[in-house]
């Protein structure tokens, strides 16, 4: 099990005005600057009311409200109202969130750092290669190329149990195309949100999503101009219809909960009402396959951040802290990828990547673990998911460490297999579905649907059915793709010893005893550390294992199986 830690770190340090007195009006400071909007959060006790009137009395204007967690999002002149609305008692906090209505100064997109998860690309194209009875589903035709798949021997659990159309499967992440062929049929577009508005640009002036598509800068709750909240639902659930690839759980329902930027940018207001609504709407599992940004640690007083940040940071912990304590009350899993930073998460590298947004504001920290955090991963009742490779080798860009982890999963390992001819070769990653829209946008499928030569080097592949349906897919790898293998085992232990008619479900936590228990055991390598020189990565990916087969840093409680779990999970539940 994962060692928690302690997020009362969130009230360590005060926040403006929190011991002192309101000042008056004639102290207050003035506002100024473009409109921005913030996410101001209620203190422990307060009503969202209360916070509601403090916003107006500090200059801002309402525009939403979470009342499950007491945030609040407003918009005020960006300079001085943060300082003005953290000085009334009823609020604990206020982040700057972004601004509203920013023109682009350049054509400079300002999108989030993907490159591990497309390190593949330019490689050369891989080789042509419950219900009252649980029926049994079959494999698809490219699932020969899944070995992901049959790593957590998804291709024997459905023979028992593919999954049961009650269940519920959230994808917290840039969308899910609800009208991909693998992804229609277990699609629940009537459950579905998007918690998000389209960025044009920031406050800099550099394009972030770009120009709006839709009317109002909202997307359909179908939509993803990402790709990665797509190529996560595959994996999760696409469905064993004799078409292009399936799922682990290849019969759940797959829920979309967009609360990601089509650039990737996860902001605090999105990610905690997509995280709440998960518990309203009765989601069973979600996925979390992001870090909240704009910071990759959230410290309660770091001494390079100025106090706005500081504050910012601690509003982002609390206000995360209470979302999925809420969603966890509410029966949720929450399956959430361990990150990309080749890190102990018990003793973090500097952080030079934060704040990633607004474009040009970073700068260099050192990250004390005891009062800073990464989250969603580490927050409460969150099961870490750590990646391998087909060789099982940890991942290079894997984090680790015995503090977070609760398992581990196929995320795919571009450079595995040094010295054979698998290293660095696309196959070695995760195949999964790929919206059309995003492959035309990246040049990797022309306007006809066609594969470019672009897209054949990426390894794009595309499926056609009898009936004319289109479907395309890509190679991607990261703890982003690890969680989802863990996401759809987990559905399927809700499919499997759920209880209930009406309201059909199961205690995350009995899930999550489940999901450890059953997962393989996987002993740290000989010798414990892994220098990955050889790979081509720098000293910095050096890591070294702790633990013992039973548990690990590199693999916690073990590998991920869903055969075991949906044949021998009962004995991992109480009561």
């Amino acid at each position: 099990m994962k060692k928690p830690r302690s997020l009362a770190i969130a009230l360590a340090v005060p926040l403006f005005g929190a011991i002192v007195a309101a000042p008056v009006a004639s102290a207050q400071p003035q506002l100024s600057g473009a409109a921005t909007e913030f996410s101001v959060l209620a203190r422990e006790g307060q009503s969202a009311a209360s916070v509601e009137k403090a916003v107006r009395a500090a200059g801002g204007t309402v525009v939403a409200s979470n009342a499950a967690v007491g945030l609040i999002t407003a918009t005020a002149p960006a300079n001085g109202f943060a300082e003005r609305v953290s000085a009334d008692r009823s609020v604990f906090g206020a982040a700057k969130a972004k601004p509203i209505g920013t023109a682009p100064k350049n054509g400079k997109a300002k999108v989030k750092p993907s490159v591990v998860e497309k390190e593949g690309r330019g490689a050369a194209a891989p080789s042509a290669k419950k219900p009252a009875q649980a029926q049994a589903v079959g494999m698809d035709p490219l699932d020969d190329q899944l070995w992901g798949l049959k790593s957590v021997r998804s291709d024997l659990s459905r023979t028992k149990q593919p999954g049961d159309k009650r269940v519920k499967v959230g994808v917290i992440d840039t969308g899910v195309d609800g009208n991909h062929p693998d992804i229609a049929p277990n699609f629940d577009r009537a459950a579905s949100r998007n918690f998000t508005k389209d960025i044009v640009a920031d406050v800099n002036g550099a394009v972030v999503d770009g120009p709006c598509e839709y009317r109002s800068c909202v997307d359909p709750a179908d939509h993803d101009d990402n790709g990665h909240g797509t190529h996560v639902a595959g994996t999760i659930g696409a469905a064993a219809n004799g078409f292009g690839v399936s799922g682990v759980a290849p019969n759940v329902t797959l829920v979309n909960i967009r609360a990601g930027q089509d650039s990737g940018f996860f902001f605090l207001q999105s990610t905690v009402d997509a995280i709440t609504y998960a518990g309203d709407a009765g989601v069973d599992v979600v996925n979390m396959s992001f870090f909240t940004d704009p910071w990759l640690y959230n410290c309660t007083a770091n001494p390079a951040d100025t106090p706005a940040q500081q504050a910012e940071q601690r509003t982002v912990i609390e206000a995360t802290t209470r979302a999925l304590n809420y969603a966890h009350r509410k029966g949720v899993t929450q399956v959430v990828s361990l990150g990309n930073q080749h890190s102990d998460l018990a003793a973090p590298q500097p952080d030079a990547s934060s704040p990633g947004y607004p474009s040009n504001s970073t700068h260099p920290r050192q990250i004390d673990n005891a009062s800073c955090l990464s989250l969603p991963i580490e927050g409460p009742h969150t099961i870490g998911v750590s990646s391998f490779g087909p060789s099982q080798a940890k991942a290079d860009y894997s984090n680790y460490g015995v503090e977070q982890i609760s398992v581990s999963a196929p995320g795919g390992y571009f450079r595995d297999g040094f010295g054979t001819p698998w290293f660095r070769t696309l196959e070695n990653q995760i195949l999964s579905t790929y919206p059309r829209n995003v492959g035309v946008a990246e040049g990797n499928i022309d306007e006809a649907g066609n594969i470019t030569p672009d897209g054949v080097t990426a390894g794009i592949k595309k499926a056609t059915a009898a009936d004319g349906r289109v479907g395309y897919y890509q190679w991607l790898q990261g703890t982003s793709m690890a969680s989802p293998h863990a996401a759809g085992v987990a559905g399927l232990i809700v499919s499997q010893y759920g209880k209930g008619s009406r309201d059909f479900g199961m205690n995350p936590d009995a899930v999550q005893r489940v999901l450890e228990g059953t997962a393989s055991d996987v002993a740290c390598p000989v010798p414990r550390t892994v220098d990955y020189l050889d790979e081509g990565r720098d000293a910095s990916f050096t890591a070294t294992c702790t633990g013992d087969a039973s548990f690990n840093g590199f693999y916690g409680h073990g590998a991920v199986d869903a055969w075991s779990a949906v044949t021998r999970g009962s004995q991992y539940l109480r009561g």
